[in-house]
């Protein structure tokens, strides 16, 4: 499992991070566009977890911090009006390890966002699940490296109760579509939609929000990914889009 850290401002940050993964036995670590990374103040705050910094994977966009993953789970603090299901921390977890013993090779990745707002819209549209950490609404404010720690901590603390033996051992396993194949997925979606005129780019009224989703929900597998490019590119190859 990976944790990605989108637009970090402060260095001091991302070595709490570092820190708090190496505790619970985690070195995945992507940055998206850290503000100054590498940085003294990340080295002295992550207090001896030298190697997850200098481990840690630097990219431009949150798509190069996704690729291969086939579970994307997004740290909220707020809740949002047209957003995907909202887990705890603890039933986020379990969604993943399930993830990761139903799939062969699949990555998970959690993404936490930047210090002042978090992930915008369209990160969070990217997100398989929200995770929220119910703190005390008098005072919610969650350093991140300590949210870092509580997700860190609920993922060694189910891998060590479900026996990671047994995920390793799942007889059948399916192969789940990526981010990036699903990406392509919408992409190829909004364009049938726009030609049979089904979906208006111009008043769009939240409708591919609404469709990732629909489709985010159940996450679907390669088989099933590609039955939908099938049924989109036998819509195309049918014609007649003025309807």
């Amino acid at each position: 499992m990976r944790i990605v850290l989108v637009g970090t401002t402060h260095p001091g940050n991302i070595g709490a991070a570092a820190r708090a993964m190496k505790t619970m036995g985690m070195s995945q670590l992507v940055l998206v566009e850290p503000s100054k990374f590498p940085h003294e103040e990340a080295i002295a705050r992550a207090s001896g977890a030298d190697d997850v910094l200098q481990n840690a994977k630097v990219v431009d966009t949150l798509e190069q911090a996704l690729e291969g993953c086939s579970l994307v789970l997004g740290m909220t603090a707020r809740k949002r009006r047209l957003s995907s299901q909202a887990l705890n921390p603890a039933a986020a977890v379990t969604q993943a390890i399930a993830n990761a013993a139903d799939s062969s090779g699949s990555n998970i990745a959690f993404i936490f966002g930047r210090e002042h707002s978090g992930l915008t819209n369209e990160e969070l549209d990217r997100c398989n699940y929200l995770v929220h950490i119910d703190a005390n609404p008098e005072y919610s404010s969650l350093n991140l490296g300590a949210a870092v720690q509580v997700i860190s901590y609920e993922i060694r603390k189910q891998l060590v109760e479900n026996c990671l033996e047994q995920v390793e051992e799942v007889e059948e396993q399916t192969e789940l579509a990526t981010s990036e194949e699903m990406e392509l997925f919408y992409q190829h979606l909004e364009k049938v939609l726009t030609d049979i005129k089904f979906y208006d780019p111009d008043n769009p009224r939240k409708l591919m929000r609404r469709m990732r989703r629909l489709f985010n929900r159940p996450k679907m597998d390669k088989n099933e990914m590609n039955i939908m490019r099938g049924i989109l590119t036998a819509v195309e190859r049918a014609g007649g889009f003025n309807i």
